[in-house]
This record gives C-alpha cells, sequence and structure tokens, in this order.
C-alpha cells in the first residue's frame, strides 16, 4: 500500500532522489508571510469551487491584499518611510539647536542720548495776542506747522537707492512732526503717535521715560518730545512757527539723518478763560531741537525710527527746574528766579551750550516797541 508522501502508481523511476521524488529539494524553502502577501495571484478556496464551476482556478489578489493596509489607510513601507522621514527631520532641528557656528544675535539698538538747556529770560516775559507776539518776533519768517518741516533735494548715496534714502528723510520727518506739532503730544494728553514710529527695541527705553522720567540724559519724555506742564499751560494757538533743515548722509551700513529745527509755540496759562483778555495773555515759547536718527536697512523697510540723540534748548523757563517729565514755561510777566550763567539764542542753529542753564537772548523775544504788521 503506498505511504501517504508517495503518488498512486508509487514512485517515479527517474526522481533524482532514488524514489523519494522531487519534494525533498524544496522543504528546505519556507516561505515567509511577506513573500506570500506580494504573490500577484490566489487559488480559490473548495467551498468557492464547489458553489461555481467555472471559476477559474486561480484569481488575481486585489492591491490592497498584496500590500496590507494599516488602519488608517497608509501601507506598512509607507509607514516606515514617514517614521524615517521624521527621524531625519528631527535630527537635522537637533543639529541645528546644537550648532556652535549659530550666526549671532542682532544687539538691541542704541539708546537714546538726550541733553535739554533750559532759557531763562533776563526781563519779564512780554504778553499780547498770539498774532502780536508773531508779527514782533524772528518767528515772523517763519514757515506755518508741517511746511517748515522741508525735505531737502532726495539723491541716491554709495549703496542706498534715491527711493531708500526719500524714506530715511520722509520717516524722520513725520517723527519730527508728531513729536513737536501734535497738539494732544504737546498737552500731554498722549504719547501714541510718537511710540508707534519707534525702533520696537527702543519702546521699552521710551516707555521708561514716559513713566518714571529723570534727568539722567537717557529717560527724559521731553527729549522724545515737546510737551508741556498742562497744569500750568496751554496752547493759545494751534499754529506753530517752525524753521529748519533735514540732511542726511551715509555712515557705516546705514544712514544718519539729522533734523534742525526751531519750534515757537504761543501759549497761556492753563487756568484762562477765553475771550479777548485771555488772548492778550499769551506769550512765546521757543524751542531749538537737534535730532539724529539712523536707519538700519531693515528700519526702512519696517518703517521705523531710530533716535539716537537729541539736543535741546527751551526758553523762557526757570533754570532750577526739573524738565525730564515736563516743560514748564515762564508765561506773560513772569521773571527767571535765576538767569543763569551763559547766554544762548535758540533761534541761531548750530551753536551748543555746555552749562546746566543758560539765558534767552532779547532778540528772542517779541520787542513790544516793534511796529505791529497785519495778522497772517
Amino acid at each position: 500500500m503506498a505511504g501517504r508522501a508517495d503518488p498512486p502508481d508509487g514512485t517515479s523511476d527517474g526522481g533524482p532522489d532514488g524514489g523519494n521524488g522531487g519534494d525533498d529539494e524544496y522543504r528546505s524553502l519556507v516561505f515567509d508571510e511577506s513573500f506570500v502577501n506580494a504573490a500577484h495571484l490566489q487559488e480559490f478556496s473548495a467551498q468557492e469551487r464547489l458553489q461555481d464551476e467555472e471559476h477559474a482556478a486561480v484569481r488575481a489578489r486585489p492591491e490592497a491584499e498584496r500590500h496590507g493596509r494599516t488602519g488608517l489607510g497608509f501601507s506598512r513601507q509607507g509607514l516606515v518611510l514617514v517614521l524615517l522621514t521624521a527621524l531625519a527631520f528631527g535630527t537635522a532641528i537637533y543639529m541645528g539647536i546644537r550648532n556652535p557656528y549659530r550666526s549671532p544675535v542682532r544687539a538691541g539698538a542704541e539708546p537714546l542720548h538726550s541733553e535739554i538747556l533750559p532759557l531763562a529770560p533776563t526781563a519779564p516775559v512780554p504778553g499780547s495776542t498770539p498774532a502780536d507776539l508773531f508779527d514782533n518776533s524772528p518767528a515772523d519768517r517763519f514757515a506755518t506747522g508741517a511746511d517748515g518741516v522741508a525735505l531737502p533735494p532726495v539723491r541716491s548715496s554709495d549703496h542706498f537707492s534715491e527711493s531708500q534714502v526719500l524714506a530715511a528723510l520722509t520717516m524722520a520727518k513725520e517723527y519730527v512732526v508728531e513729536s513737536s506739532l501734535d497738539p494732544k503730544v504737546l498737552t500731554g494728553g498722549t504719547v501714541r503717535p510718537v511710540r508707534v514710529l519707534l525702533n520696537p527695541r527702543q519702546q521699552n527705553q521710551f516707555d521708561r521715560s514716559v513713566e518714571k522720567p529723570r534727568s539722567d540724559g537717557r529717560h527724559a519724555a521731553t527729549a522724545w518730545m515737546v510737551r508741556f506742564d498742562r497744569g500750568k499751560a496751554a496752547l493759545a494757538s494751534p499754529k506753530v512757527r517752525v524753521d529748519g533743515t533735514l540732511a542726511v548722509q551715509e555712515v557705516g551700513d546705514g544712514l544718519e539723518v539729522t533734523a534742525d529745527h526751531v519750534f515757537v509755540y504761543a501759549l497761556r496759562p492753563a487756568g484762562a478763560k477765553k475771550g479777548e483778555e485771555a488772548r492778550k495773555s499769551a506769550s512765546l515759547f521757543s524751542v531749538r531741537r537737534e535730532v539724529h536718527f539712523r536707519f538700519e536697512r531693515e528700519d526702512l523697510r519696517e518703517r521705523q525710527v531710530t533716535v539716537r540723540q537729541v539736543a535741546m534748548r527751551a526758553g523762557p523757563m526757570n533754570c532750577g527746574g526739573d524738565s525730564a517729565e515736563a516743560l514748564t514755561p515762564l508765561l506773560a510777566g513772569e521773571r527767571a528766579k535765576d538767569a543763569g550763567k551763559a547766554g544762548t539764542d535758540p533761534f541761531e542753529r548750530g551753536r551748543s551750550a555746555a552749562s546746566a542753564c543758560g539765558l534767552l537772548a532779547a532778540s528772542a523775544q517779541p520787542s513790544p516797541d516793534h511796529p505791529s504788521r497785519p495778522s497772517r
């Protein structure tokens, strides 16, 4: 009787293994799961063949069965590829963090340095209407408001285009106008129009200057903007007379702009009632303000201002007062308590004074004897 492994008619005489058939030479082969799953054809089961005799012996296996999908619809090979990519990306980030040759972090903007010199009058402060005061003073020839902050002819520099130079001058003018001519800034009502123009790296210094002003050359609120003690003075006229220049030059890898202007304000006592008598109690207050700006390429792109230095002379004021928080002007009929030691005329740009206080030259004040001209 034939054994379980023997064919019905016995072993083949021509078998290569002497009667064991040709199966033994394949017994060492092992078909793992991946090999079986990768097969393109699959034999129908006996049950399937009994149910439909016309079934073919084999069928093509669907793609999903051959590759084996995960619950999320990804093949195992795809999942492995995603994991390897994530590992490589994570390694790259880690090496970047650990890289000892990282680019240096850009330092913060240079802090503002300021100098404020009060000017004391040698005689009582003249008083009259704003129109008469302007007409009888050197400010008679000045422009009004932003018209006095005129741009110079614009030309390209060695490494900056004409449009970049124009952008630097325009931003410097905007800062001068907002910090010296805005009525709400002048009366202490707001600081935002000035703050929003600044380089963000200077805004902390600006905030400290406003919240806790000090006369230390770095934290005077009046260095960033002109503003008056609202408890003592108010604007007698919104029209401010202005005269000065804007100049630009390329220095290093940036542009430096210098704004040098004289501003003349008509002020009145804060508590004075409106009317003709109040108008006659007006007096002039002069500020010569020199502001140095620095514009890097990033500043030009972001339209932000970096203020490096401010030198200011202002009067009529008392010499001994603290002008870090607000300027406290002497008004019509008032005298200075201390006339100081040095004479300085704020209308003469280009001068500087190292003393703690200066004299307000008589030529800077309206002359009562000067014939009045028609108001503008």
